[in-house]
């Protein structure tokens, strides 16, 4: 979001600001409440207009995009660091399938995401099965803007975490990525903004959690890279997550009735969108 700030005096981040009251701080609270519950209910207001799912170019968009293409992390000087294993312009897309495979689909996901969730937990062993057999690659478009519109910095945190591990593999990146959306916290509720938290449910991957993968995560080594991963997110013209593309093509991987489809269903989607 961009701030128009007073011409004649500009702010520095360098000044030393005064230390908040009880009370400032009791409202500041108040205020970042005010505007999740704002989220909220313009997320139910679109569900109840458009049925049980919002559909919206074939992709069910209600984490809705509200961060209005600003800067949705924690501000840092740290010196980017790229993962390997990154690709893409300047390594924000991370690749998971045979590079050379015919046909591209392109996932757009933020981790505090609660219908990402219900999509990855639901259907997402058919769209990695889809990528093992050579059907497609996936491109993983990774988002943070819920942070900026419920508060916290769970998104951030959690996409940094994602660099550490597709540092040591696209392989571990995929596993780490699917244990977070298994364990995602309720969406008000910053879980991922705990960097102990994260290491806990890194354990799940068989040897990721390496002292190379720990001390990233416990610095901080990737939040430039997830910042970077993030902005190109938001310059993608993606509205809501989740988003799914295949070839460039939306798919609807929603049903009538508000679910995600079943492998069968999805599978069959992608065999007509690919004409295989």
């Amino acid at each position: 979001m961009t701030i128009q700030q007073n011409q004649t005096q500009p702010t520095h981040r360098n000044q030393q600001q005064p230390r908040p009251t009880a009370r400032q701080r009791l409202q500041e609270a108040q205020r970042r409440e005010a505007r999740a519950a704002a989220v909220r209910r313009r997320v139910v207001i679109a569900l109840a207009s458009l049925g049980v799912a919002a559909v919206v170019a074939g992709s069910v968009a209600i984490a809705i995009a509200t961060a209005e293409d600003g800067d949705s992390s924690p501000s840092t000087a740290a010196p980017l660091v790229v993962p390997a294993n990154a690709t893409g312009p300047d390594g924000t897309v991370v690749v998971y399938g045979r590079p050379d495979a015919p046909h591209t689909l392109k996932v757009y996901e933020d981790f505090r995401c609660p219908v990402c969730e219900r999509f990855e937990t639901s259907t997402g062993k058919a769209v990695q099965q889809l990528a093992d057999d050579g059907t497609y690659k996936i491109e993983y478009h990774l988002a943070a803007f819920l942070d900026t519109n419920l508060g916290g910095q769970g998104s951030h945190t959690a996409l940094a975490a994602m660099g550490a591990a597709l540092n040591e593999g696209t392989d571990k990146f995929k596993q780490f990525h699917d244990v977070l959306y298994a364990n995602q916290p309720e969406e008000r509720v910053d879980g991922f903004g705990d960097v102990n938290r994260i290491l806990e449910l890194a354990a799940q991957v068989p040897g990721l959690r390496t002292e190379g993968f720990t001390k990233a995560v416990t610095e901080g080594t990737y939040r430039p890279w997830a910042d970077k991963v993030a902005k190109a997110f938001n310059a993608s013209g993606v509205r809501g997550t989740p988003t799914v593309t295949l070839d460039d093509k939306p798919l609807t991987i929603f049903g009538k009735d508000g679910a995600p489809l079943a492998a069968d269903q999805f599978t069959a989607l992608v065999r007509q969108t690919t004409g295989g």
